[in-house]
């Protein structure tokens, strides 16, 4: 009996395993993984083992794919702090944060405005990483002739998010700070 289909399905696991290793975009990589998992339960049932193979199907291929969905689609959110009544028909805000999900678009991920009631509220949520930053209005006498352009103040906790976001914006419309929110051990002294 000829063989060799089974040397070329064997040969795919290689590929489809440096694949997702060096599959930039997540949700890629989770298809890949998909096909490694049922090239993986082809080979067990060809060789012989169709329990192996099921279980590589279902647990490998099916379980595991559905909790790393869940897992890339929750860990991919920018959430971005505001008051409720800040810039709702404001220009400058709309273009903030077209230019902000574009910037994170190119990373898989999505920016998500979460609304809070009043400026104390905002900063406990910075401060207690509900979100990972806040964009709020300037006060207008804190502005000078240099930096009249710049209409929002965007502070951020994660650095790696504020390290993207200062290379790669282009709108003048804020100032971005970095805030270094205290660990967990230090909040309740």
């Amino acid at each position: 009996m000829n063989d060799s289909y089974l040397y070329i399905i064997i040969a795919l696991l290689p590929l489809a395993a440096c694949m997702v290793v060096f599959q930039v975009n997540p949700y890629h990589a989770l298809v890949i993984r998909g096909i490694l998992g049922a090239v993986a339960a082809m080979v067990y049932a060809v060789l012989g083992a169709p329990d192996v193979a099921l279980t590589e199907a279902l647990v490998g291929t099916m379980l595991a794919i559905t909790l790393y969905a869940v897992a890339v689609r929750s860990s991919l959110v920018m959430r971005l702090g505001l008051l409720k009544d800040e810039a709702e028909d404001e220009q400058h805000f709309g273009q903030l944060m077209d230019d902000l999900r574009k910037i994170f678009r190119k990373r898989q991920m999505r920016l998500e405005l979460v609304p809070y009631p009043n400026t104390q509220a905002l900063e406990r949520a910075l401060m207690d990483k509900e979100v990972h930053a806040t964009c709020v209005r300037r006060e207008q006498n804190h502005v000078t002739s240099e930096d009249e352009k710049q209409f929002y103040h965007t502070a951020i906790r994660v650095k790696r998010i504020y390290e993207i976001i200062q290379t790669e914006l282009t709108s003048p419309a804020t100032i971005l700070s970095y805030i270094n929110t205290p660990a967990e051990g230090e909040k309740h002294k």
